[in-house]
């Protein structure tokens, strides 16, 4: 059996737990400026409409008394910490997914069992860590992360073994894991608008709707998912980036950017004990066209200083200057937790 978690409204949870003034109200985490958009929003924000990802002047329409509170990724990234050694607690196996999301291990057949865990885990974030946690029981990841969604906030629902594909049947086909957005009008289109339809495609329909991976994307469907939690899934990169409240064309504006950033990047790593030997940065222009450059170091780095000459350099290559550009970020992939190698150069 395996437990997915995930951590309710995590960043705007952890602002509530630390300031008793924002319980209670409608809130979002986002920051100020003219474009920005809403990271999370409080479950007292939700039925007036306001979602994570849109744009803060819109949630404001939607929802005029909303509380704004600007992000605070320190107090993120302990609140994670804590949490997932309590997930990792008697050495069982997490897969971490983000800051506020894992599958765990439950080293169990029995879904009672599983069950117990669950609450106890819950029970533990709670009393340690003061935020709620929403979980899945399931045989399979697929299955336990859409139970996990089912009963939230502070959730916790088991399907059975033996009961997955009826329950997946009369769920959206949206809801199947590597169906997006853009794929799902194309299946309604085609008569496939549950998960059950995929499950009784015969092999000619499916290869046709989605080739080679078809086979996987039925099995998912019918509650075959046989992949274990995995806990050396590595963070391959972390990246940051600012949306300009005016597009930028000043070349002193941008240049202040690339250091903050390469800044914060290199605080995150030390942090994580992580080293990163790619370096790229990401250029959304005012037509909104997005282009990108990277390059390698000799060496991984948590160096501030290092992350901003490769960013730069980065900048420089993408022919960027002078144009109007309306979001530009910084990201460091290529992760290791290796000691880092001095070289000398003579």
């Amino acid at each position: 059996m395996i437990v997915h978690f995930d951590l309710d409204a995590f960043y705007a949870s952890v602002a509530q737990r630390d300031d008793p003034q924002l319980r209670g109200v409608p809130l979002a985490i986002s920051g100020s400026s003219r474009r920005a958009v809403v990271l999370t929003a409080s479950y007292e924000a939700r039925p007036f409409g306001v979602r994570s990802a849109m744009p803060l002047y819109r949630a404001r329409e939607l929802c005029p008394q909303l509380v704004v509170v600007p992000p605070d990724f320190t107090r993120y990234r302990e609140a994670s910490r804590a949490v997932f050694a309590i997930f990792e607690g008697d050495g069982r196996a997490v897969e971490g997914l983000s800051l506020d999301e894992a599958f765990v291990d439950a080293r169990t057949d029995a879904p009672e069992v599983a069950q117990a865990l669950a609450e106890r885990v819950r029970a533990q974030v709670r009393a340690e860590v003061g935020l709620t946690v929403s979980a899945g029981v399931a045989r399979g990841k697929m299955v336990a992360k859409i139970a996990c969604d089912l009963h939230k906030p502070d959730g916790l629902t088991v399907i059975a073994p033996g009961t997955e594909a009826a329950f997946l049947a009369p769920l959206p086909v949206g809801r199947l894991w590597g169906i997006g957005p853009k794929t799902q009008p194309r299946l309604e289109a085609a008569g496939v608008r549950t998960i059950g339809d995929v499950a009784a495609l015969a092999d000619e329909p499916l290869y046709a709707l989605f080739g080679r991976g078809g086979p996987f994307l039925r099995d998912l469907a019918r509650g075959i998912d046989e992949r274990p939690v995995d806990p050396t899934r590595e963070r391959k990169s972390i990246s940051t980036e600012e949306t300009f409240e005016y597009d930028v064309t000043d070349p002193a504006r941008i240049a202040a950017v690339l250091r903050a950033q390469a800044d914060e990047l290199a605080r995150d790593l030390q942090a994580q004990g992580l080293r990163g030997a790619t370096v790229g940065v990401k250029i959304k222009r005012a037509d909104f066209s997005v282009t990108g450059r990277q390059t390698t170091l000799v060496a991984a780095t948590d160096d501030a200083d290092a992350i901003h000459a490769a960013a730069c350099w980065c900048w420089k290559r993408s022919a960027a200057a002078g144009t109007p550009i309306r979001l530009l970020g910084t990201r460091v992939a290529s992760l290791t937790d290796e000691a880092a190698r001095e070289l000398r150069l003579l």
